[in-house]
């Protein structure tokens, strides 16, 4: 656990592929945009079939069909976009970029490719491409609440942690209540230095018993680093072994007292009682463990099309 957590956040990104670390995932998060049906009626018919499949993690269904599509149609850009997105979801980025690229070269105005593009990008540690495809969706389509949230995570993982905010705050405002947006400035708060002000606005989220199990995460490493392990392992026992939920707050004891010596902010200089608004849903969602992350929902979450 040698990462510093607010200025090595990148590293992350091994989340993907490592399920036997212990310490939480917090990581931003994203939604599922489903590609618009086109063609004959049964080809629309097989794309939401698919679409089903990848959504439920049934990958060699979407892929038969997806592949049977393209190869049916290979300028089909739904086609193209699903056989990226089930790539993406096996870890081959490299292959999946280029599907993606492909559809939208076929239609460079459609976003679902062009949020595929990004997504890789992330995990490829190519900030600025991220960055400058998101704000081709956000052109395309201002005030989008998953490009502004995939724009909000690239810039933080850059370290642009001001800038992450202030397109978080703006996209919040024309989308009130969306919790990817609401999760990803409240993880934004919290690596920049301000768990207390993140944990408020995560808060805000888990109240909910709907809320993503991400916020849960987010708002457990909140508190570790204000110093209530209590609040911390009530949140992470919810998704995480004892064992697990252990390491983690051993993980926050250290990172809070790296932050109280190099001068943390003074909303760190106490610990945080919990609220009631702590409690969340019953619901158990399975967590993947591993070092603080701060990459979008992509890493382990649904796949946005």
């Amino acid at each position: 656990m040698k990462t510093d957590l607010f200025f090595r956040v990148t590293v992350l990104v091994c989340v993907l592929t490592t399920a036997a670390c212990t310490t939480t995932v917090t990581q931003h998060a994203t939604d599922i945009r489903p590609l618009e049906p086109r063609g004959t009626p049964s080809t629309a018919s097989e794309l939401r079939i698919a679409e089903t499949a990848l959504e439920s993690g049934n990958l060699d269904m979407a892929t038969t069909i997806y592949s049977r599509i393209v190869k049916a149609d290979e300028n089909s850009v739904p086609g193209l976009t699903g056989l990226g997105n089930t790539l993406y979801a096996v870890g081959d980025f490299t292959r999946a970029g280029v599907y993606f690229q492909k559809a939208s070269q076929i239609e460079p105005d459609n976003t679902a490719p062009l949020i595929g593009m990004a997504r890789v990008a992330m995990h490829q540690r190519r900030l600025a491409d991220a960055a400058a495809t998101y704000h081709r969706v956000l052109a395309l389509k201002p005030n989008d609440a998953l490009a502004s949230a995939g724009l909000g995570a690239a810039l933080d993982l850059a370290g642009d942690h001001a800038g992450a905010q202030d397109v978080l705050r703006a996209a919040l405002k024309a989308n009130p209540g969306d919790p990817m947006l609401a999760v990803n400035l409240g993880l934004s708060l919290v690596l920049s230095g301000h768990p207390r002000e993140g944990a408020n606005v995560l808060l805000d989220v888990t109240r909910f018993p709907s809320a993503p199990p991400q916020a849960r995460e987010d708002l457990a490493l909140a508190y570790g680093l204000l110093g209530n392990t209590e609040a911390a392992a009530e949140l992470l026992g919810q998704d995480l072994p004892k064992a697990s939920v252990d390491d983690n707050l051993r993980y926050y004891a250290l990172q809070r007292a790296r932050l109280m010596g190099a001068s943390a902010p003074s909303s760190m200089s106490a610990p945080m009682s919990a609220p009631t608004a702590t409690k969340v849903g019953t619901g158990k969602e399975s967590a993947v463990s591993a070092l603080p992350a701060a990459v979008t929902q992509a890493a382990n979450g649904p796949l946005a099309q």
